[in-house]
């Protein structure tokens, strides 16, 4: 059992609840499964976590059974994290609290399902014309079922030492502009959004410093994601220092948006986990105040 950081337990969100409303297991390309996310979210004293894997709900019912069986004091909170296209940017937009079973949700979800497999079959096809040969079931295998991402294809060309790094992968071979990458053909910002409402859910833009937008082109993003009856944005992610934070809440105060805050946890490791450094001004809205 991990032990928690004292100063972490005192930076509670608002002073009140200890969450993280982004993060990923096995189903998608998280490494740690639902139990695991559970287990560690437990040991760490958050209140309230939400599993928000890519354009699959899995982990949901595995990880609320866990916490049932266990009699775990922690609230799981539905969510996913859709990708889409909108002015030929690839945006992310968290569904929080939806209804799982909601048939516009799982209609989305299978169509995105089947756009994610499209995308991995021609980058495969992409990275054997490269000299990488069978990435595609190697990277199957890595996802266990779940969503296969292109973090998967940096795994195996990781594991196979092509490159030293990760992030090198995607620099060098299946991030945009270079040899393997492949066009996504993910739905509409649009579509997302009226899927997360229809669900039930609060629609979150997520990570927004990550999409290297200028500050008019994120509020050009806002304006359309409000338009389409979007409702608030990530104003803590991983590693976003105070600056960055302070500047996303002003966007919040300024468009009526709902703050959010999650780690966007992957794995385990020295910069980000889970519920770590997402404390907010007491006066900020924040989205979780529609499932108190």
């Amino acid at each position: 059992m991990m032990s928690t950081d004292p100063e972490e337990k005192t930076s509670n969100i608002n002073n009140s609840l200890r969450v993280d409303f982004h993060c990923h297991t096995t189903c998608s390309d998280g490494h740690l499964s639902p139990k695991e996310i559970i287990d560690r979210a437990t040991n760490y004293q958050i209140d309230q976590i939400a599993i928000t894997d890519h354009d699959t709900v899995n982990a949901i019912s595995l990880a609320q059974d866990y916490i049932d069986q266990q009699q775990f004091n922690i609230r799981l909170v539905s969510g996913i994290e859709f990708s889409t296209l909108w002015q030929n940017f690839e945006i992310h937009v968290l569904g929080l609290n939806i209804d799982c079973n909601n048939p516009e949700l799982l209609a989305l979800i299978a169509k995105q399902q089947e756009g994610r497999e499209q995308r991995a079959i021609l980058m495969a096809e992409k990275l054997t014309k490269a000299g990488f040969e069978n990435c595609y079931q190697d990277a199957k295998d890595l996802a266990q079922g779940g969503s296969i991402t292109r973090s998967h294809f940096a795994r195996v060309l990781f594991n196979r030492g092509v490159v030293s790094t990760l992030q090198k992968a995607f620099d060098k071979y299946i991030g945009k502009g270079n040899r393997a990458y492949v066009k996504p053909l993910w739905c509409s910002l649009e579509e997302a959004i009226e899927v997360i409402n229809k669900a039930g859910g609060r629609s979150v833009i997520a990570h927004p410093k990550k999409y290297d937008l200028s500050a008019k082109w994120l509020r050009r993003l806002i304006v359309d994601f409000k338009d389409a009856n979007g409702n608030g944005m990530e104003v803590v992610s991983g590693q976003r220092n105070d600056q960055q934070r302070d500047f996303l809440i002003e966007l919040c105060h300024e468009y009526q948006l709902e703050a959010s805050v999650g780690s966007d946890f992957h794995f385990p490791n020295r910069w980000s986990d889970l519920g770590k450094h997402l404390a907010l001004p007491e006066n900020t809205p924040v989205v979780w105040q529609h499932w108190n």
